[in-house]
């Protein structure tokens, strides 16, 4: 097991179980003010300092790592959901007029990054998280439709798809069967590598004011707030951001581990 796996297992279940925490024990009411107590540096009583508001900064990277995990993992699952079925359908129908519009479709959704996409969801449904997750899912769909079409199209040459086609199953319990189960390891770094993405995304959409609203706490919203206060109170900014990097950094290494440790040879070669 690879240093990159452990350390990135590490770090990822650190910011999973202050998530998992916060749902019953965060040190303050991440919601109460007080106004006496504002931007108190990191110290004994608050181990993370308080905000411009009084509120305990620790309470808040807890529930707001809640806040990104939540986005992140249900636009993940939309992409999955949605962009999976389309790769394996696309790779089925290779060269054929459905496969062309599929990709051209996905062509279409990569010519609009997330943020762009959560400005029109939002002209239109107001801001908020629901709508962040629908921006970063439809990100996401074109990035699993083309992982798999193309892990996809690998395989229905090979020789035991020959073989469960000429056995007479249709190309849809093949891709099914056969493909899905040999390309979901691919999947499953991929999704992690998303992941980490979903969370940077998260953070941007809420920086400039797309994302979870007050008062839920969002890491973004909190750099956001912070960067008029940066020169008295740095803490502001260098927690939120530095939860940020861990996460990313945590789940970025988990997929690599992943793919080393699933992939048989890169564990050959390296061996």
């Amino acid at each position: 097991m690879s240093r990159s796996l452990i350390l990135g297992a590490c770090l990822s279940s650190l910011v999973l179980l202050a998530a998992a925490m916060s749902f019953v024990w965060t040190p303050y009411d991440y919601a109460a003010l007080n106004i006496p107590d504002k931007l108190q540096p990191p110290n004994a009583l608050h181990w993370f300092g308080t905000d411009h508001f009084g509120r305990d900064m620790f309470s808040m990277i807890m529930v707001g790592a809640r806040t990104s995990i939540a986005v992140a993992l249900v636009a993940v699952g939309i992409g999955m959901a949605l962009g999976v079925p389309l790769g394996l359908t696309a790779a089925a129908r290779k060269g054929s007029a459905l496969d062309e519009l599929i990709m051209r479709g996905n062509d279409l959704v990569f010519a609009f990054p997330s943020l762009v996409i959560a400005i029109l969801i939002t002209a239109v449904f107001g801001a908020g998280a629901i709508n962040a997750i629908i921006a970063i899912g439809i990100f996401n769909i074109p990035v699993f439709a083309r992982i798999t079409r193309g892990a996809a199209l690998s395989l229905w040459e090979r020789e035991f798809i020959l073989a469960a086609r000429v056995s007479g199953k249709d190309a849809a319990r093949i891709s099914a069967e056969h493909i899905l189960p040999n390309v979901a390891n691919l999947l499953i770094v991929q999704g992690t590598i998303q992941f980490s993405l979903g969370i940077l995304a998260e953070a941007g959409l809420s920086y400039v004011g797309l994302g979870a609203q007050p008062p839920t706490p969002s890491w973004g919203r909190m750099l956001a707030d912070a960067q008029t206060m940066v020169s008295f109170a740095p803490h502001l900014a260098l927690i939120p951001g530095l939860a940020i990097i861990v996460t990313v950094l945590g789940l970025n290494l988990l997929g690599d581990g992943l793919r080393d440790w699933l992939d048989p040879r890169i564990r050959v070669a390296r061996t």
